[in-house]
């Protein structure tokens, strides 16, 4: 084996380790009414960001089969690495960590519910904002009074959301986005830089402070004594959740946007230039975009299939060369 070959294997496999460190231990809890009564009056949590959550280590083969289900676009394509030994490529756990989350491009309905009793212009509210992607996506999110394909809890635990198809792996008890002390109260600027961040996360889009471009710019000493200082997260949670690249072969993106919504908003002091990481408060005009080319709107798709086509250069077959064998 190569050492290029063994470096490979060695990063896949610390990449499936953190993607399951930032799974908080023990269970979530479930609220009953004395709780939801409770939720309306607590203060607005004072939160960094979102922690993006990952499904158990047992479940992340199964999390990527059904990503791949869902859109089989989600499937990782190797390039170069389809050359290495086969074992490496076959791995169910290596490529799962390489395999997309996106709903794909058919127009698609996810349904929503609460885990406690929410007032009626509450939930209107969050779910105007869950829906800010719409603008240019295909994906709808719609309430529901059953239970929801997306489970929202206003209870203990930051703001949080699971990733894109994953979400239909959580247990129907349990939420898959958590909005920790959302109110009618909470200022509007909060309801679009939390709930469409999140609303993000659901439509699989990854934080964009992880590309590599934006993970290279940050110190990572400085960065543990950061996070552990301001958010009371270890080593590996910083490890999981800010200092670990997506390895851009999973992704479908843009270059690296520091004023997109998937973006944290970092220091200064925790940066090799001095310069913070601005982070987006609202979705930009980028992710807009690449919205749109993910998720289509009706009709997207046919006027995009037009612009390749004619840039597309043809000809008569009558005018095609002969192939001299060689």
């Amino acid at each position: 084996m190569s050492e290029n070959e063994s470096q490979f294997r060695e990063t896949l496999a610390k990449i499936v380790e953190l993607a399951s460190a930032a799974v908080n231990s023990g269970e979530q809890s479930d609220y009953g009414h004395e709780e939801a009564q409770e939720l309306d009056e607590a203060p607005q949590a004072s939160k960094l960001g979102c922690t993006l959550k990952s499904v158990p280590k047992r479940l992340i083969v199964k999390a990527a089969e059904t990503a791949m289900t869902i859109n089989p676009v989600n499937a990782p394509v190797f390039g170069p690495v389809a050359a290495m030994a086969e074992d490496l490529v076959m791995d169910p756990q290596r490529i799962a960590v390489l395999t997309g989350k996106y709903w794909g491009a058919t127009p698609r309905r996810l349904t929503v519910s609460f885990m406690e009793s929410t007032p009626a212009d509450l939930r209107t509210r969050i779910i105007s904002h869950l829906n800010a992607w719409t603008r240019t996506g295909c994906i709808e999110l719609v309430y529901t009074q059953g239970t929801g394909q997306v489970r929202i809890s206003r209870g203990p635990g930051g703001y949080y959301s699971y990733l894109g198809t994953d979400i239909l792996l959580i247990r129907r008890n349990r939420q898959t986005m958590n909005l920790e002390g959302f109110t009618m109260n909470t200022p509007e600027s909060e309801f679009k830089r939390v709930i469409r961040h999140e609303a993000g996360h659901t439509l699989g889009f990854p934080h964009e402070h992880m590309r590599r471009a934006l993970v290279e710019r940050i110190d990572r000493e400085k960065a543990y004594v950061y996070f552990r200082r301001t958010q009371g997260w270890d080593r590996a949670m910083v490890d999981a959740q800010v200092l670990t690249a997506l390895d851009e072969r999973s992704i479908m993106a843009t270059p690296a946007d520091q004023d997109s919504i998937m973006c944290y908003q970092l220091p200064a002091e925790i940066t090799r230039d001095g310069s913070p990481i601005r982070g987006g408060t609202d979705i930009n005009q980028t992710d807009y975009e690449f919205c749109g080319r993910i998720y289509p709107k009706p009709g997207r798709a046919q006027i995009r299939e037009q612009e390749e086509a004619w840039c597309e250069d043809d000809w008569e077959e009558s005018e095609d060369p002969e192939v001299a064998a060689v």
